[in-house]
């Protein structure tokens, strides 16, 4: 039975088996930004906080594509699910992060919210026919491809990095803090 923090984040288990850790690590990640999220209208999700550019807005539609990017197209080697086909990536590198501010903050929340849904169903696939050490099926430019164990560590690494960003943001936006 999962526990829950006094956030509504699961907690992940004190002895679990390897996939069983790193997944309940990734969903608390996941539940912590979310916390982050929750409730921030559209000026919230488009504020600045100093010199930096970043946005809650910003990070939750490029969290949506790391986590479509890594799951979805690199371990199950599907087509992008976001609909961002037609995006000129080399003319903006960023674009996930500029182009929030046009986005509603139902899209953005929604965007990521079927992205993560996305990610749990690749990692649950990948389970049943093998374990962390499964390659991911894209290879990247250098020919390697990441094992699923490399993919739970960097988005592990991913959502906790920007959490600290979020946590930064939230409390600029409405004074909201903890964690």
């Amino acid at each position: 039975m999962t526990e829950f923090d006094d956030q509504g984040r699961p907690r992940p288990p004190d002895a679990g088996d390897e996939a069983s850790t790193l997944m309940g690590f990734l969903d608390f990640q996941r539940a912590t930004f979310a916390w982050k999220c929750d409730g921030v209208d559209a000026a919230g999700l488009a504020a600045t906080v100093g010199a930096s550019t970043m946005t809650l807005g910003g990070m939750r539609k490029h969290l949506a594509l790391v986590e479509d990017g890594w799951f979805n197209q690199c371990l199950a080697d599907r087509p992008s699910a976001m609909g961002w086909a037609d995006v000129d990536w080399d003319a903006d590198p960023d674009w996930e992060w500029h182009s929030a501010a046009a986005d509603s903050p139902d899209e953005l929340a929604r965007w990521w919210s079927e992205a993560v849904a996305r990610s749990r169903d690749c990692v649950t696939r990948a389970l049943l026919d093998g374990d962390l050490g499964q390659l991911a099926q894209r290879r990247g430019p250098d020919g390697e491809a990441p094992s699923l164990r490399w993919i739970f560590c960097h988005m592990i690494e991913e959502y906790a990095r920007h959490n600290g960003h979020a946590d930064l943001l939230r409390e600029f936006v409405d004074g909201a803090t903890g964690e």
